[in-house]
């Protein structure tokens, strides 16, 4: 089982960030943190990095659902988005929470899981 969606986009890599962002909320997800990794490593241990984001999406309902169902749940969350660039080439990437999940043995976590794995595939669908 793959653990994410991934799809190559022709857009500018700050386009696709914007597009991401407005799929995401199309589908009920905020983003909670944004991640500049290219800056970061820059910045903390002076090395050079492709652009590279990661948007922490959150839909507060299945949030709210999966906390109920499993206490310890924060441990993974949020659902993490990616956009890379690499030689030119835009690609978007997207956490599939079913291989996230596969340890916890939770059937009603699994259930939210699922549908939270349909809303990220959509997203990354509408790209």
């Amino acid at each position: 089982m793959s653990y994410s969606f991934d799809k190559q986009v022709d857009l500018s890599f700050d386009e696709a960030i914007e597009k991401v962002t407005a799929a995401l909320a199309e589908e009920g997800f905020g983003v909670l943190t944004t991640i500049d990794v290219k800056a970061t490593l820059k910045k903390k241990i002076d090395v050079d990095f492709r652009p590279y984001i990661i948007l922490g999406a959150c839909n507060p309902a299945f949030a709210h659902k999966a906390l109920l169902a499993e206490p310890n749940i924060g441990t993974m969350l949020p659902c993490n988005v990616i956009v890379q660039e690499e030689n030119g080439k835009v690609l978007v990437s997207a956490v599939d929470p079913m291989a996230s999940m596969q340890a916890i043995r939770n059937e009603q976590l699994a259930a939210i899981a699922g549908e939270v794995r349909e809303k990220l595939q959509r997203v990354i669908e509408k790209l």
